[in-house]
């Protein structure tokens, strides 16, 4: 296995983090700004639109999706590093049209969609024109066994008739977030407990569909929400189906993959982030007559810090190269694992910054406040760390008592 960066990735690493540095890191307070002079919590914040046309002239677009038709043509391991530059700043990827949950949405749309679906749904995404959602989580259900939704998908002529509720779907409170997937079970009755469900599309503006709230996040405000629907005799075309009837939850699983390598990418960008503001915090303040970063105990944390981020990004790295040459199937060790530790990572190392903050460190001045929230909820997307864990049990029995 080699995990070396090719000299066109590393060419793609400048490139994004000049851009950063130009770019992003200068405005962070512009967009906080803009979002708070609208009143509205869920705005998308101008600075973002005007260095989304900056990023698409400097070729830096759509660059996770590995089908080159489409996107950037990258592997797996080529578009990791990348996703850890993004991860920095939690609204930076949406510049590069590289934000969830509109990357898988938008590789699943490629993959399974129709012609019709593409040109309709997944052109606009493509050229960031729109975002999306994907709804499967149910508040009345343990959502981490998918076959447990209960959220019904009846046909009726050349229709499918939805009703139910879903929650904790991201994307949901902005208003460009214009089509959803929807998962729920066609075939309930299915012997077979991976046939029962499908997914089919929903425009936000169909009769029947309601946001109905959004939830807070450890008390913070999301800008783009994660909201409970309602579907109320929610009417679609057969032809919004996604794939074949019965597919489901193939598909689902052909989402994460991918998903979870952008997502634990961005969570090491995060924590070598709050890392570096660790380190810069402990160098300029002086407690009991030094800098704290000569106090034992602080060096202590920063170099478990350090050990902990490259650990975690070696082995999200291995997990891409695994998925991009032998195959999901064989990374789903891998998977998991980098599914447990990135989340961990994240959110220890967030934790020693704030600690070496102080009082600044869980006030909303500077971002670990909001970083560790977030980082929280990791824990628990995609499947909470106990099913990734239990997963990874049970192969790992599996291989050591054949």
């Amino acid at each position: 296995m080699d995990f070396a960066y090719s000299e066109k990735v590393n060419q793609l690493r400048k490139r994004l983090s000049d851009f950063m540095e130009r770019y992003i890191y200068p405005n962070e307070q512009t967009y906080r700004d803009q979002i708070a002079a609208s009143g509205n919590p869920h705005h998308h914040a101008e600075i973002v639109d005007d260095l989304k046309a900056k990023a698409k002239e400097e070729g830096l677009w759509n660059l996770f999706l590995p089908d080159d038709e489409y996107g950037a043509g990258l592997t797996n391991l080529e578009y990791a590093p990348l996703a850890e530059i993004m991860g920095r700043v939690s609204w930076s990827s949406e510049v590069f049209n590289c934000a969830a949950p509109d990357t898988g949405n938008i590789e699943i749309l490629a993959q399974f969609g129709t012609p019709e679906q593409k040109r309709q749904w997944l052109l606009p995404l493509l050229n960031g024109e729109m975002r999306s959602a994907f709804a499967m989580t149910e508040p009345d259900v343990a959502s981490s066994d998918a076959t447990n939704i209960q959220f019904s998908i009846h046909r009726e002529g050349d229709e499918y008739v939805l009703n139910g509720r879903k929650w904790w779907i991201s994307g949901a409170a902005r208003e460009r977030c214009k089509i959803f997937i929807v998962m729920g079970k066609t075939d309930p009755n299915n012997p077979d407990k991976y046939r029962q469900q499908s997914m089919v599309l929903v425009p936000r503006d169909t009769p029947g569909f309601t946001v109905k709230r959004n939830l807070t996040v450890m008390g913070y405000v999301d800008n783009e929400g994660h909201c409970e629907l309602t579907f109320e005799n929610v009417r679609v075309p057969v032809s919004n189906l996604l794939g074949e009837e019965g597919s489901g939850f193939a598909i689902a699983q052909a989402r994460l993959g991918p998903g979870r390598i952008h997502h634990c990418m961005r969570a090491i960008g995060g924590a070598q982030y709050a890392l570096e503001l660790m380190c810069q915090r402990a160098t300029a303040r002086v407690a009991f007559g030094k800098p704290l970063a000569e106090q034992g105990v602080i060096q202590d944390w920063i170099a478990q810090s350090q050990l902990e981020i490259e650990q975690a990004r070696l082995l999200t790295l291995k997990a891409a190269w695994i998925i991009d040459n032998l195959g999901k199937k064989a990374a789903q060790n891998e998977i998991a694992m980098i599914k447990i530790v990135a989340p961990e990572v994240f959110t220890n190392v967030v934790n020693r910054a704030i600690q070496v903050f102080g009082g600044a460190g869980v006030s909303d001045d500077f971002p670990l406040a909001s970083m560790w929230a977030h980082g929280r909820t990791l824990h628990l997307v995609d499947g909470p760390d106990e099913v990734h864990k239990r997963s990874l049990a049970r192969s790992v029995i599996r291989q050591l008592t054949r």
